[in-house]
């Protein structure tokens, strides 16, 4: 699951679009299935939205959610394909961007009725 927060006057007219962005390089850098989206979106009130200094208003933080087990080198290529490709796509600076990448062992995962641990009929690899 990913969640993404930004002010909602910048956030919300490129939605669709960040989402397609976002679903293009999880499917590139960790072969997820086209129908594996699960995109959250978090339009704030400026003022409820603090962030850095040398960031303007189009400042986006993305956390991805996943289930432990992909490689370090695989997450970092992941975050440098989202920052190359929001810049690419959306013209929103690699310095107006936060990824944060949190991992949960597959156990505390629960889809479909049953735990992470216990699926066996994932259609991606979880240890990439």
């Amino acid at each position: 699951m990913i969640i993404v927060y930004g002010i909602k006057e910048k956030l919300n007219p490129i939605k669709a679009q960040l989402s397609d962005v976002i679903h293009g390089s999880m499917q590139s850098v960790l072969g997820m299935p086209e129908d594996k989206r699960a995109h959250r979106f978090v339009p704030m009130e400026k003022e409820d939205f603090y962030y850095p200094g040398g960031r303007t208003d189009a400042y986006t933080v993305i956390e991805i959610n996943m289930m432990a087990g992909r490689q370090v080198e695989t997450q970092k290529i992941l975050i440098k394909t989202l920052f190359k490709e929001i810049e690419s796509q959306l013209s929103i600076s690699p310095t107006d961007v936060e990824i944060t990448i949190k991992e949960q062992a597959p156990h505390c995962w629960g889809f479909r009725g049953m735990t992470g641990d216990e699926v066996s009929d994932l259609k991606y690899k979880v240890n990439v």
